[in-house]
């Protein structure tokens, strides 16, 4: 049986860790299931909006420990191996991707967390980065967390391995939105409904944008967003969501809602 479902539903595909007997951990096995999973949902039309969760009470709780052991005589860390494509499959994806932490998240499931574009979590929920208690350091997750969160914050978590709450969590820019439990489901549709009233080659290049942008200086970042402005009002989705506004309609891109919705 796969580790990692999938499911399509009003333009949001929802893919979903399942592995609760070892807290969702990493293994290759999850893993692979994991980079099929996100393939499929970015290949396939129909999905606009990727939710990545997990079924019990913990998110991830990191590399699967027995599976990075050294064996037979050699050095061997498998999932090593195996985490940088998702991490970077999540990251650049052009279909925004939010993360629905279902609980806990601790060390490499947190580098999950920050490759998606949106993080939400319940005020019940904590995370850790358990690294160099274990001699170890949150090495490829850095990458991604440490383009959410600031330097002192991070040095705090990643030398002390302290545990810390989704309110704070929220606050050093690792989660978008810390809920209550009860409104977690709430919040996460809201945000995949806004997001699948984005056109889909805008909300691709809007990723990029905010990532950018910062990077350039002041003149050369007027001089290139002044093209990419006219090229997308003048662009065939710009064209139709210019139109759809006009016409008091919804644009083409948007999902369908269903009888009774």
């Amino acid at each position: 049986m796969s580790l990692v479902h999938k499911d399509l539903a009003a333009g949001v595909a929802t893919i979903t860790l399942d592995s609760p007997p070892n807290r969702n951990a990493l293994s290759v096995r999850l893993l692979a299931d994991l980079a099929d999973r996100l393939a499929w949902a970015l290949a396939e039309p129909e999905a606009r909006v990727v939710v990545l969760t997990a079924t019990g009470k913990v998110f991830c709780s990191g590399a699967d420990i027995k599976e990075q052991r050294a064996g037979d005589g050699r050095p061997d860390a498998p999932v090593t191996a195996s985490l940088p494509e998702i991490l970077r499959t999540l990251w650049e994806s052009p279909k925004p991707v939010v993360c629905r932490l279902n609980g806990t998240a601790r060390a490499g499931g947190l580098g999950l967390v920050a490759a998606c574009d949106f993080a939400i979590a319940p005020l019940t929920a904590s995370f850790a980065f358990t690294e160099v208690r274990l001699g170890v350091v949150p090495a490829m997750i850095s990458v991604p967390v440490l383009r959410r969160v600031g330097a002192r914050a991070a040095a705090d978590y990643f030398l002390t391995g302290e545990v810390f709450d989704a309110a704070r969590a929220a606050e050093i820019g690792l989660l978008s939105r810390a809920v209550p439990e009860e409104e977690l489901d709430a919040t996460v549709a809201r945000y995949a409904e806004m997001l699948t009233k984005g056109g889909p080659e805008a909300l691709a290049i809007t990723k990029r944008l905010v990532r950018e942008v910062p990077q350039l200086s002041f003149g050369e970042g007027m001089r290139r967003m002044t093209e990419l402005s006219a090229e997308r009002f003048t662009s065939e989705e710009g064209q139709e969501g210019i139109a759809a506004f006009m016409e008091k309609r919804s644009p083409t891109w948007v999902p369908p809602v269903s009888p009774g919705e």
